[in-house]
């Protein structure tokens, strides 16, 4: 079964991946695989030597971004929320279009939102939304921090947001599966809520590091 990476943080994530460019490209090239995208935290800092890479592999590049999404307004600033400061969100440009709106959109949230993170807000991405992809992200997405509280009605709520906001199709709920006990239990959810609400579903793998012997590196 084909499969192609759509959630992937490299170096240019700091403090948080270590996957070289140049060697995720060539391990996917390895593996057979003819796409994968990039997704790092809130920058779009590697994209353009990983577009390189990628065509020089005759790989199809993805290019993205797992943005910072305030739960409010990016000009607010309050000095409590904890994890409730900012939810991810992983954007993908589907064609030229959505590639510049998704630099004004990463752009927006360091030159506005930034409150210990690049953070942008639904104002932003309805404004920039043209040719984007959107996936629901992580455990620490939007959709998936409410159904974890057992707010499944206010998950659903802010999935069609999401569909509202991007368009119909362009919208997916992330399926991610790394042994986490509260995956599984959003997992559940989600298939249901695919479902119920007619939102189609996207199996990623949240990818830091090339090899599984990284694990224990640094």
């Amino acid at each position: 079964m084909a499969f192609a990476h759509l959630h992937v943080h490299t170096e240019y994530s700091l403090l948080d991946g270590s996957n070289k460019i140049k060697e995720y490209v060539k391990r996917v090239k390895e593996l057979g695989m003819d796409s994968a995208a990039i997704t790092d935290h809130g920058v779009m800092y590697g994209v353009i030597d990983f577009y390189r890479a990628a065509k020089d592999a005759g790989i199809n590049p993805i290019l993205g971004c797992e943005v910072y999404v305030a739960p409010n307004s990016r000009f607010d600033k309050e000095l409590t929320g904890g994890e409730d400061r900012y939810y991810h969100l992983v954007l993908l440009a589907e064609n030229n279009t959505g590639y510049a709106n998704l630099m004004k959109i990463v752009s927006k949230g360091f030159t506005e939102g930034y409150y210990y993170k690049p953070r942008v807000d639904m104002e932003v991405l309805n404004q920039y939304h043209e040719g984007i992809i959107a996936l629901s992200a992580c455990l620490a997405g939007e959709v998936q921090r409410y159904i974890i509280k057992g707010l499944v009605e206010e998950a659903k709520k802010t999935a069609l947001k999401y569909e509202k906001c991007f368009g119909k199709g362009n919208f997916f709920l992330e399926l991610q599966d790394h042994g986490i006990p509260e995956q599984r239990q959003v997992n559940s959810v989600l298939l249901q809520m695919s479902k119920e609400l007619d939102i189609p579903l996207v199996a990623t793998n949240d990818v830091h590091y090339t090899y599984a012997e990284d694990e224990n590196c640094g």
